[in-house]
């Protein structure tokens, strides 16, 4: 939800998107500092434990980059209010991961990772088409509802926790890097093409000649098309070949940059759409069988890091590039990530079926 909201909440209070653009990557920025150390935090007082004092001062940062917003604060005050949300919330998704390996047993994780992807992906997807339903009831209500659901996550965090094998616990255990390159350029690659859509949706369609009211169109063809190829992938069962998912981001970055007129914007968007939960789902579960566990809050606030790293150049490329020029750098990076896996197929891929 952040990219839109944001942008929808500079446009509205300073007349500028691209300053909404910049304060994401401030935002991101400020995860990626966080992300580590906040994961190794975890680590220590447990999961459980930390989400339900971080969840809250992530929702009070928000509350207060709202009100400063609406109360008509200059420029450079709403980029610092972005600072100290996103320090804290760098490492809720490295928590949030470790508490779900905690929460289910050992022959219900590989489906439990899978369905936490595709349930992250379809937010990520779908956070635009609710910014764009709450913006009518006015431009502060997205970031607010944003705080709103990290208190309300807070309150839900689970305390069951599943015994494991006392031989798997093993103090300090390398995270093994090298082998998770693959799958964090993937993770990288989501992040940067998709956020180069969802920030750059209005330039997107203004450049078509069409109403800013038109970004809604594109959000539901994106959403349908992610919900789509989630469910496709689920029903085969199979992890399938990540490079075949890498190849439809490229075409479809492509085909969304040329700026074929409307055929080629939603069927751009919705090839990425289709690829996107895919990708991430094998992601998620290779890098769920490299890390160790007594390092998974910081191995995946890690990949959580560089993810972000892909949302926050997407974000500031809009901000400083030409639109037709910013799905062009996801491209790139799905290509280098298909090169990745090209290089070394057999350590890379081939991993069991996602739901056995």
């Amino acid at each position: 939800m952040a990219p839109l909201a944001f942008t929808v909440l500079t446009t509205a209070t300073t007349g500028s998107y691209r300053l909404g653009g910049v304060m994401m990557a401030v935002f991101v920025a400020a995860e990626m500092v966080g992300a580590v150390p906040t994961g190794r935090l975890l680590d220590r007082v447990g999961p459980a434990r930390g989400l339900v004092v971080l969840l809250p001062l992530v929702a009070a940062g928000l509350f207060l980059l709202a009100a400063v917003a609406s109360a008509g604060a200059p420029d450079w005050a709403l980029l610092a209010l972005a600072i100290p949300p996103g320090l804290v919330a760098g490492g809720l998704n490295g928590g949030f991961r470790t508490l779900l390996a905690g929460t289910v047993t050992e022959e219900e994780l590989p489906r439990a990772v899978s369905v936490d992807a595709m349930i992250l992906e379809g937010v990520i997807v779908g956070g635009p088409l609710l910014v764009a339903l709450l913006a009518t009831s006015g431009p502060a209500v997205p970031v607010l509802a944003m705080a709103v659901v990290a208190l309300l996550a807070a309150l839900l965090v689970p305390r069951r926790t599943v015994q494991r094998d006392p031989q798997r616990t093993v103090e300090r255990q390398a995270i093994p890097v090298a082998a998770c390159v693959p799958w964090l350029a993937g993770l990288f690659t989501v992040g940067l093409l998709l956020s180069t859509i969802e920030v750059g949706l209005l330039p997107l369609v203004q450049r078509l000649g069409a109403p800013d009211s038109a970004t809604a169109i594109v959000i539901v063809v994106l959403c349908a098309a992610s919900i789509t190829g989630s469910a496709l992938y689920a029903a085969r069962g199979k992890v399938g070949d990540p490079r075949l998912f890498l190849a439809g981001f490229v075409l479809g970055g492509i085909v969304v940059s040329a700026g074929f007129g409307w055929a080629g914007l939603l069927g751009g968007v919705a090839l990425i759409g289709l690829c996107t939960g895919p990708l991430m789902a094998v992601s998620s579960v290779n890098l769920q069988k490299l890390l160790p566990e007594r390092r998974r809050s910081e191995g995946f606030s890690l990949a959580f890091t560089v993810q972000a790293s892909g949302f926050g150049l997407g974000s500031l490329a809009i901000g400083v590039l030409p639109v037709w020029l910013c799905p062009l750098l996801g491209v790139l990076a799905a290509l280098v990530s298909c090169a990745m896996l090209v290089a070394r197929p057999r350590r890379a891929i081939g991993t069991p079926s996602v739901t056995s």
